[in-house]
């Protein structure tokens, strides 16, 4: 993986010292030269994701969409949700924050001799196979983003916040962002968390979120798309995920949280591989506002339900 890190250097390189380093000086504020090369390096990861997703995707909704694209508007809402994930690209940040709390846990930990293992401590062979061990790393999150989505479903106060991303009634690739901004941050925590316990290098890190990302957009398309019998059961789907998406499965009652591997779904009995395909989505038992409003609309009636939820109402 070094050529990709390598290129993403270098042009993240050229990009600070040809545009941004002569603006920092015009205006004075050289002195965050750090924090802004910082927020480039990771809002370049997004605008690939970005570039990744509509690549792969927007052709795939051409050629055999669901249904036709009527509310515009909402497609538009669900763009700037985005871009504004994106290119903030709170995973990342998550996992640089969260490093340095670990590297002080660590030292304390090491002065005790309670030190955990890493995976690559428990499977030492696997520092030979650095393939199969960023293979090792992916299924372990993806694992890990299984429970953290059916958490989203169990407990009424992450569901306050987690119904906007069910509200959405037209469906595409761009869905994918559609969340709160308080139920990004939780789940940037938990997966930064995971991936910091299990030892992932930070040079991995930013390509399993691309990789995982990617595998988001594409079950949220707006297309026709099986992977049959056996497929369906190795990789989730835009069919399998739509019947996740369909209105029986909103709150507790939900089926098929598997972000990349159906089988966390096969084996914990969440999967459903017989309703209809493809049924309409859509929550119509939540506000208006949650399908129809704008950013900042929903994020307030999200975060008002949450308050709500916790007080009990």
């Amino acid at each position: 993986m070094s050529w990709f890190q390598d290129a993403h250097a270098a042009v993240a390189g050229w990009i600070f010292e040809h545009a941004l380093l002569p603006l920092l000086y015009a205006v004075g504020l050289v002195d965050w030269d750090e924090d802004i090369y910082g927020w480039l390096d990771f809002a370049l990861f997004g605008l690939l994701g970005i570039a990744l997703a509509w690549l792969v995707c927007r052709p795939l909704e051409a050629w055999r969409p669901v249904e036709p694209v009527t509310d515009r508007r909402a497609v538009r809402t669900d763009m700037l949700y985005t871009v504004l994930t994106r290119l903030g690209v709170l995973p990342l940040v998550a996992f640089a924050a969260l490093a340095s709390v670990q590297a002080a846990w660590e030292g304390w930990l090491t002065e005790q001799n309670l030190l955990p293992p890493t995976l690559e401590d428990l499977l030492p062979w696997l520092r030979d196979h650095p393939l199969l061990a960023f293979a090792c790393y992916v299924v372990i999150l993806d694992f890990g983003e299984y429970w953290r989505h059916r958490a989203q479903h169990a407990f009424r106060w992450w569901w306050a916040l987690h119904a906007i991303h069910h509200a959405q009634r037209q469906m595409t690739f761009w869905t994918d962002d559609r969340n709160h901004v308080l139920d990004d941050v939780l789940a940037a925590l938990w997966f930064g968390g995971i991936a910091l316990l299990i030892g992932v290098p930070p040079g991995q890190f930013p390509i399993i979120v691309l990789i995982l990302r990617l595998a988001e957009s594409l079950s949220h398309a707006n297309v026709r798309l099986s992977y049959g019998w056996l497929g369906e059961r190795l990789l989730v789907s835009p069919r399998f995920h739509r019947l996740h998406h369909g209105p029986l499965s909103a709150g507790a009652s939900g089926r098929n949280f598997a972000v990349l591997l159906p089988v966390w779904d096969w084996v914990f009995g969440t999967a459903d591989w017989h309703r209809d395909a493809f049924p309409p989505t859509g929550t119509p038992e939540e506000p208006e506002a949650l399908a129809t409003g704008g950013w900042l609309r929903q994020q307030a009636v999200g975060l008002r339900r949450m308050v709500g939820a916790i007080a009990g109402r």
